[in-house]
């Protein structure tokens, strides 16, 4: 990100860039509505969830497409990423900024698992699109939020708060689905796609030596975030791309297998298996015979 960056390291500076009031130290909700900054993308040093209400381009900056809901979008960003909604906009001209420290969930349950909500390392341009019920839904998680923030600090606080931040979560985790299931023909496409480059890995010997890819590749040729790559893969197939490319060494395995050329050793070696002996184990675990009997059975 080149420009100028805004490095905003704590919740009660954030308050004091957007006018805002503290009501707590560690946690607040922020209404964006004709935000007033002057520098090209900002930093946020906490947690940070925007929820936009109206967007200049229409949140296509966002990722959001024909076949996306439009009433609201959210973004969510972890502590120390850098955003900006466009060249001309660093901030959306309307919706709401919920920010929070991570200090706020010490010695609470979100605090343990936080990480599962993967969304965290989306890119902006995976953003989530919600439905007007959605919206509302989300609005109502707000809404306590703000309650709770503008309540006297005690020693419930806390927890209070995290399992209103908790609750969001989840609900976005179930809309994040649900939009999964909304973009079913583009994603279908992209699975496609992924499926010819892992078939052209596995033919081209890359998995000799126990060479198994990362995801990384592959989000990148599709133009995905890792995390969004995975949680999709995870979402069509049931799998991890370990598990994936494990169940797809043991197809490719039985088609080497009808070449009377090739032994259970040679697949393996040219498989990436660590030995024939592993290889054999798979395989009998998979088909219920081994890869001789299997091999002499077919010739």
């Amino acid at each position: 990100m080149t420009g100028k960056t805004l490095d905003i390291k704590t919740v009660q500076e954030c308050n004091r860039c957007l006018g805002s009031q503290t009501w707590h130290p560690q946690a607040t909700l922020i209404d964006l509505e004709n935000p007033r900054l002057e520098q090209d993308a900002v930093k946020f040093e906490f947690y940070a969830i925007l929820l936009i209400e109206e967007c200049p381009d229409g949140c296509c900056c966002c990722g959001r497409k024909y076949y996306d809901f439009a009433n609201a979008t959210m973004v969510f960003l972890k502590p120390g990423e850098i955003f900006s909604m466009s060249r001309e906009n660093l901030l959306p001209d309307k919706g709401w900024l919920l920010a929070f420290d991570p200090a706020l969930l010490f010695c609470t349950t979100l605090r343990t698992h936080i990480g599962d909500y993967t969304f965290f390392n989306y890119r902006k341009e995976e953003a989530l699109h919600l439905s007007q019920r959605e919206t509302a839904t989300i609005t109502c998680c707000l809404e306590n939020i703000e309650e709770e923030l503008h309540h006297p600090i005690d020693r419930h606080t806390s927890t209070i708060l995290s399992r209103h931040i908790e609750l969001m979560l989840d609900y976005c985790a179930r809309f994040y689905e649900r939009q999964f299931i909304t973009r079913e023909n583009k994603n279908k496409a992209l699975m496609k796609r992924f499926a010819r480059e892992a078939d052209e890995y596995i033919a081209s010997g890359q998995l000799q030596g126990g060479r198994l890819p990362q995801s990384e590749s592959f989000a990148r040729s599709l133009g995905l975030s890792v995390a969004y790559f995975d949680d999709l893969l995870f979402f069509e197939t049931g799998q991890s791309l370990a598990e994936y490319f494990r169940l797809k060494q043991l197809e490719y395995a039985k088609q080497m297998l009808t070449d009377p050329t090739q032994t259970p050793a040679s697949v393996a070696h040219y498989l990436g298996f660590p030995s024939v002996q592993h290889f054999t184990f798979l395989f009998k675990k998979l088909t219920g015979i081994g890869p001789n009997e299997y091999r002499f059975g077919r010739n």
